[in-house]
């Protein structure tokens, strides 16, 4: 039996925080309670910032992670997990149809037009795949 796996939309109505720094505060608050994360991003450039902006954005703790190092708690890549164990964190502009593959799938979308419209597009992908998405205004 598949079991749908549950889909969380963070949408910043109000800041202008960046989807970056919002995945990296949303990661550290997670992996108190789940020990793996995927940030599933096919964008080298968007890569490099993730990594980057893990090691700076907080001067007091230190997130385990790396660029295809699936061995840390957080693994970036443009790849997709090896197992369903991992919580997945989609960077790219189109929804995870594989939605069965994983347990828990998070998309992050900035308070501009352009990220609002992929944000719909990859909502209804996900009600059309029969998930119904959960979400999280910010």
């Amino acid at each position: 039996m598949l079991v749908n796996p549950q889909i969380s939309f963070y949408l910043f109505e109000n800041s202008t925080e960046r989807q970056v720094e919002s995945a990296c505060r949303l990661c550290r608050k997670i992996l108190n309670q789940h020990p793996q994360i995927w940030w599933h991003c096919i964008d080298s450039e968007l890569q490099t910032e993730l990594d980057e902006k893990l090691w700076t954005f907080d001067q007091l703790s230190f997130i385990p992670h790396g660029i295809d190092t699936p061995n840390s708690a957080v693994c970036i890549s443009a790849e997709l997990p090896p197992s369903k164990d991992w919580i997945v964190f989609n960077f790219n502009n189109h929804a995870l149809e594989q939605t069965q593959d994983f347990r828990h799938i998070i998309e992050i979308i900035e308070n501009n037009e352009t990220a609002k419209q992929i944000g719909r597009e990859k909502f209804k992908l996900y009600r059309r795949l029969g998930i119904e998405p959960r979400t999280f205004k910010l």
